[in-house]
């Protein structure tokens, strides 16, 4: 994926859009800012991160079938964990930093 992002040109006098690419989303931070909330304490059935026991079941479905339930929501989870803004490599990204945790 490839973002641009504007530059002031002074030469020109206007923004100049440099394409860019994507930076690697964090696993941790995306993990932390929208599923620890839930996945921590375990709400709602949400299995708890760590919890090898809990993930056991959901891991014999795999990764794309996690990643699939956390893009679309599962049970009491929203589509992307409830943020719209999340992309689904951010969501593979926390997704992987939960299975880390049960390896």
């Amino acid at each position: 994926m490839i973002r641009a992002f504007p530059i002031l040109s002074a030469a020109l006098g206007a923004a100049v859009f440099v394409a860019l690419p994507a930076q690697a989303a964090d696993g941790t931070a995306v993990y932390n800012a929208n599923c620890a909330m839930c996945h921590v304490p375990g709400l709602a059935n949400a299995p708890k991160t760590g919890d090898k026991a809990a993930w056991e079941p959901r891991l014999k479905a795999g990764r794309d079938a996690l990643l699939a339930s956390a893009i679309k929501g599962k049970g009491a989870m929203p589509p992307k964990a409830g943020n719209p803004k999340l992309s689904d490599e951010d969501l593979g990204a926390a997704l992987d930093h939960m299975l880390a945790a049960v390896k």
